[in-house]
C-alpha cells in the first residue's frame, strides 16, 4: 500500500475521496463524542467535573507522540529510500502534532491547577512532554528556514529521527522517576483502571483526533503537491 502511495498521481486520487471521508468520520465521532463526554459521563468520584478535561487531554497527548512516531517512520523512509512521498506526509503532519502536543500542555495545566495545586511541574512526564513540542516547533522552523527543499528534507528527517529518543522517555517517565502524573490507566497490565462509562467517550475522542489527523495530513500533502506543480509549471513556462 506504501509502494502504491508513493506515486503522487495515485496518492492525489486516492486521497481525493479517502480524505472526506476521514474529516466526515471525524465530524461524526468528535460530535459524538464531545457531547458523552462533556455531560453524560459520569463526574469522578474524587476529580469531580475537573475528570472532563481528561477526555481532551489524554487523546491529544496520545496522537501528539503517535504523530511523532508516524513523521519518525516517514522521515526514515525518505532518508533511506527516497519515498517520493515520505517528506511530504512527514511536513504535512508536523503541525497537526505540534498543535495536538500543545492542547495537551494546555488542557494538562487546566488539570493540574485544581487536581495537583499548580499549573506545572517540572516532572519527567511533563517536561519530556514540552520537548516534544519544542522539537515539533524546531522541525517546522527547519523546513522554513531552509530554501533548497531537498536539503531542508534532509536535515529535517535527521531532526526528526534524533527526536524519536524522547518518545519512549515521554512513556515511561512516570515509571522511571518520582512524579505527580500518574501511571498508565489504560494499556497496562491487568486491563484497564477506567471505568467503561468513562471509557467509552475517552476512545470515542481518541478515534476523532485519529480520523481528524488523517484527514488534515491528506489535505496538507494535497496542497504541497499542487504548491510543487503549479512551480514546475512556472519553471517550464520561465524556460520556454
Amino acid at each position: 500500500m506504501i509502494s502504491y502511495l508513493a506515486n503522487p498521481q495515485r496518492f492525489m486520487a486516492f486521497s481525493a475521496w479517502a480524505a472526506p471521508i476521514c474529516f466526515a468520520a471525524a465530524v461524526i465521532t468528535l460530535g459524538l463524542g464531545l457531547p458523552w463526554a462533556l455531560a453524560l459521563s459520569p463526574a469522578d468520584y474524587q476529580q469531580g467535573e475537573t475528570v472532563r478535561i481528561m477526555y481532551v487531554h489524554v487523546p491529544a497527548a496520545w496522537w501528539s507522540m503517535g504523530i511523532y512516531a508516524f513523521m519518525g517512520a516517514a522521515s526514515f523512509i525518505g532518508l533511506v529510500w527516497r519515498h517520493a512521498l515520505a517528506d511530504v506526509a512527514a511536513r504535512a503532519a508536523a503541525p497537526i502534532g505540534a498543535t495536538f502536543a500543545g492542547l495537551c500542555l494546555i488542557s494538562g495545566a487546566l488539570w493540574g491547577a485544581p487536581t495537583w495545586g499548580t499549573w506545572w511541574e517540572w516532572d519527567g512526564r511533563l517536561t519530556s512532554m514540552l520537548v516534544l513540542f519544542v522539537i515539533y516547533l524546531g522541525y517546522i522552523a527547519l523546513w522554513s528556514a531552509i530554501e533548497d527543499e531537498e536539503k531542508a528534507a534532509r536535515l529535517a528527517a535527521i531532526l526528526c529521527l534524533v527526536g524519536l529518543i524522547n518518545l519512549p522517555i515521554i512513556k515511561f517517565s512516570v515509571d522511571w522517576w518520582s512524579t505527580l502524573h500518574q501511571p498508565a490507566s489504560i494499556m497496562r497490565s491487568g486491563g484497564s483502571a477506567i471505568h467503561p462509562s468513562m471509557l467509552g467517550p475517552l476512545l470515542t475522542m481518541a478515534a476523532g483526533f485519529l480520523f481528524l489527523f488523517a484527514a488534515l495530513t491528506m489535505m496538507n500533502m494535497r496542497a504541497a503537491i499542487f504548491r510543487r506543480r503549479v512551480e514546475s509549471a512556472r519553471a517550464r513556462g520561465g524556460e520556454a
